[in-house]
């Protein structure tokens, strides 16, 4: 059977379960002693900074672009290149430019609120499109905020498009990024971007890169699956040591390109790379067939990504006043986000056409007479 052809449901629920820990990260930065953001609690946790920020960083994203360069590969499986990037502008540019538009201001408008300026609406929209600053959108400044990561997706799939063709018309023999890839990723750290990590686009292609060639080599993803109770493990192992050297506080005494300091920067690469490939490999062996609800959630993840942090900033902003202590604000904020952010899914999102195209949905399949949906593509959303 044609791989392409085959529905990945493992790498759907891996999907879903990334794009649902967003609730609890962007929940805890309310609360996060490490970075500013669109609104702070007056108390912040360390507890909750290193159990969910620290915890979840170094892995939730790169495990995204890999999911969805590994999705790239099953679609252009069954699909022309003309026909694939113009998914991917209906897709992914579509609903990038509407959220900048209408998603995201309302996030810099309340922190604009939160920093005590309390000007018009109209004033602030006024000022808003004025680029400046690290485009954080924490003062009330023009971000893309947490959309960065579909505009990143667009390009690389626009970019990228002739060398993933022709890699895709190939047989490849993938086996050597299991071992290289956390080099990779500190060379591709390394290079001109404002930002470390993926939100330098270098790094962040490497793993889009990397997630799509993992799938084009059969050997290499059933050497993944087969270990990856050795992988979770060694990926608690290297996070349990980037966490000692992140608490002690002695990388910040190494000089930049010390012995030291690149041997940590690999060992923290080391650590992203084993947590992507542990996940990976425990998705494909305890989902091997489809999950009640998948189908679903998988369809609602995307809108559910785009929608989640304005529901969640927007929350906070009510929230920080109550008197209430850290870790009962951090659940209320979880539980109420999650459930505001999927009633406007169902309720606004997923009903009309116009509202499914603004956020990258397909259309609604037509019925049958009997009242039956036709089938589904047997193949994993791209996204």
């Amino acid at each position: 059977m044609n791989r392409s052809q085959d529905r990945r449901y493992d790498l759907d629920a891996l999907r879903v379960l990334a794009v649902l820990l967003l609730i609890p990260f962007h929940s805890t930065r309310v609360f996060d002693i490490f970075d500013p953001f669109y609104v702070k609690n007056p108390e912040t946790s360390a507890g909750l900074s290193w159990a969910v920020v620290a915890f979840l960083n170094p892995w939730h994203m790169p495990l995204l672009f890999v999911l969805a360069g590994a999705a790239t590969w099953l679609a252009l499986g069954h699909r022309h290149p003309t026909a694939y990037l113009g998914e991917r502008t209906r897709r992914l540019l579509v609903p990038f430019l509407f959220g900048i538009l209408v998603i995201v201001p309302p996030q810099t408008f309340l922190a604009s609120r939160f920093r005590g300026d309390h000007g018009s609406v109209g004033s602030f929209l006024g000022d808003y499109w004025t680029v400046e600053g690290d485009l954080s959108g924490y003062s009330g400044s023009f971000t893309p905020a947490h959309l960065w990561f579909i505009g990143y997706l667009f390009l690389f799939s626009a970019l990228a498009l002739p060398l993933l063709v022709r890699w895709r018309g190939r047989q490849l023999r993938t086996g050597w990024l299991l071992v290289a890839m956390p080099l990779v990723l500190l060379a591709a750290n390394e290079l001109p971007a404002p930002n470390d990590g993926p939100q330098n686009p270098w790094y962040s292609l490497a793993l889009f890169l990397a997630g799509f060639l993992l799938l084009a080599d059969q050997r290499a993803e059933r050497l993944v699956h087969r270990h990856w109770r050795a992988l979770l493990a060694a990926a608690a192992a290297t996070m349990t040591l980037v966490m000692l050297v992140w608490r002690s506080g002695a990388n910040d005494t190494w000089s930049d390109g010390s012995l030291p300091d690149v041997a940590f920067a690999l060992l923290a690469q080391a650590n992203t790379w084993i947590w992507v490939l542990a996940l990976l490999g425990a998705a494909k062996a305890l989902v091997s067939r489809r999950i009640r609800g998948l189908a679903y959630a998988s369809e609602a993840s995307f809108p559910f990504y785009v929608l989640h942090q304005t529901v969640i900033v927007a929350v906070a902003y009510l929230l920080v006043g109550w008197n209430l202590p850290v870790w009962g604000k951090f659940l209320a904020l979880c539980l109420t986000a999650f459930a505001v952010t999927l009633l406007l899914y169902e309720v606004v999102v997923r009903r009309t056409a116009p509202t499914r195209f603004l956020f990258g949905m397909r259309p609604r399949r037509p019925q049958s007479v009997l009242g039956t949906a036709r089938p589904s593509s047997a193949t994993t959303s791209s996204r």
